[in-house]
């Protein structure tokens, strides 16, 4: 087997922490050579791969896939890369967010924390929020729409960045 080299392994570790920071439940990656699936949402992630469990295919991504053709997209995993690794000793994170009620964007678009470009976000991180208290604006063929809170309580994360494209469903806010 090939041995995967340093970009690969940084663009792995990228695709990681974007599904993480994203709340995508489930991700699947086919190549000639190898074929990736991985599923979260409160169960144990699965990796497939010719049926390795999902210790033994991170470390095969990690160590040992490549193969010249690098890491198309990134993944994340609800374990760190190197629990993963070692199958005999299963790690399990905790979710940050349990509890939370997730705002999630209504629409595809792009996110914008502020009303115009040289003004104050919002709300961030700490700030107490009520329901229908406008949180972001998500831009759509040009029009600019209002996300409103859903929940009262307080931001406990931002889940995307001004400028950053999201999709339906995605995670824009954690309030508890």
């Amino acid at each position: 087997m090939a041995r995967m080299e340093g970009k690969d392994s940084q663009e792995l570790k990228e695709l990681v922490e974007f599904l993480k920071a994203n709340g995508i439940a489930e991700f699947e990656m086919e190549r000639p050579d190898l074929k990736v699936s991985l599923r979260f949402a409160g169960e144990a992630p699965v990796a497939a791969a010719t049926g390795i469990d999902a210790g033994q295919m991170a470390a095969l991504l990690v160590a040992a896939q490549g193969g010249g053709g690098g890491v198309a997209a990134p993944a994340a995993a609800p374990v760190s890369l190197a629990a993963a690794a070692a199958p005999e000793a299963p790690a399990v994170e905790v979710d940050p967010y349990a509890g939370a009620h997730i705002v999630k964007s209504p629409i595809v678009g792009t996110f914008y924390d502020t009303p115009a470009p040289d003004a104050e976000p919002y709300v961030k991180v700490g700030d107490m929020v009520s329901v229908g208290k406008v949180l972001c604006i998500v831009e759509a063929m040009k029009l600019m729409n209002e996300i409103e809170s859903d929940a009262a309580g307080q931001i406990v994360h931002v889940f995307v960045k001004r400028g950053q494209p999201v999709e339906y469903g995605q995670a824009l806010f954690a309030v508890k």
